[in-house]
């Protein structure tokens, strides 16, 4: 590890490829039952491959539109500010860095499946664990890596986080994976005087702050996934899983904030199929029209 300058595969790894490749017992992840559907339409299992990075995240980020205005900022700043407004304010850094740690992990898994001659890696299961508090943090990402049968070989390595029963499916609908996306936002806004009545009202109401921070975080993730899918020649995507997480930080006397982190992950599909319209499914599409603000309902 001492020579390895943090480029492609690390010595370990690529010691694992090259026993891999000599034709040793190569590793799957699959049930039987997936492994028995993928090779029905031609994608054979060539070994379980992974990524991994533990990244240092020092500095994610200040201020919500209170402490904005109270160093310099505008006095029309908005209570609530999502990392997808752009610069320095907010948690712009932070998800940048977010951003940094799951593509690493994903690069190198997918580095370990090209050494292992596949064309995609099926199931993948992306990861993020702290180490030493919440400053470093490891990113991982974990799939079984397969090959086509045919003579030709796609322009690109694919990889889903889907089993290998629904890329069956799909392909079966004219559907093909194209690539694993995460879209990531943080917001971040003041608990000003009414937000603070209504969270401790004896009555049942709408805090109206608070609804306010997780719709704008949720619709900032979903504009970045969309436009992160369709980078990867997307025709529309599935969506797998939407997480929130929300906790409280004092800012500093008399000053609480509450911030939101949305992270919407899934797969980007390219369209194969000959008629106007796909046959319908039973997951959650999302197409792929615009990405502005209009496309995140």
């Amino acid at each position: 590890m001492a020579d390895w300058d943090g480029r492609g595969l690390p010595p370990v790894a690529q010691a694992r490829m090259d026993r891999a490749a000599a034709g040793r017992l190569r590793t799957s992840l699959f049930a039987a039952r997936e492994a028995a559907a993928l090779r029905a339409v031609g994608l054979d299992p060539v070994g379980d491959v992974m990524g991994c990075v533990v990244e240092h995240i020092g500095w994610g980020g200040y201020g919500c539109g209170a402490y904005v205005r109270g160093f310099g900022g505008s006095l029309y700043a908005p209570p609530t500010i999502t990392s997808g407004m752009g610069g320095y304010t907010g948690y712009a850094p932070y998800v940048d860095a977010l951003y940094y740690g799951y593509e690493v992990a994903l690069h190198r898994m997918l580095l370990e499946a090209q050494a292992l001659g596949a064309d995609g890696v099926v199931g993948v299961r992306w990861t993020q664990e702290r180490l030493d508090g919440n400053q470093n943090r490891e990113f991982v990402a974990l799939g079984t890596a397969v090959r086509a049968r045919g003579g030709q070989r796609p322009a690109h390595l694919f990889a889903t986080e889907l089993p290998g029963q629904d890329v069956v499916k799909l392909m079966h609908g004219g559907w093909m994976p194209s690539g694993l996306v995460i879209g990531i936002a943080v917001a971040v806004r003041h608990d000003d005087y009414y937000t603070r009545r209504q969270a401790a009202s004896w009555s049942n109401v709408e805090v109206g702050g608070y609804t306010e921070l997780v719709t704008y975080v949720r619709a900032d993730a979903r504009i970045k996934f969309a436009e992160r899918a369709a980078k990867h020649g997307g025709d529309a995507a599935i969506v797998s899983d939407m997480a929130m997480n929300v906790w409280a930080i004092e800012a500093g006397e008399n000053h609480r904030d509450h911030v939101a982190e949305s992270v919407v992950v899934g797969t980007a599909l390219a369209k194969f199929h000959q008629g106007a319209q796909a046959p319908t499914d039973a997951l959650m599409m999302l197409p792929l029209v615009g990405t502005g603000s209009g496309s995140t309902k």
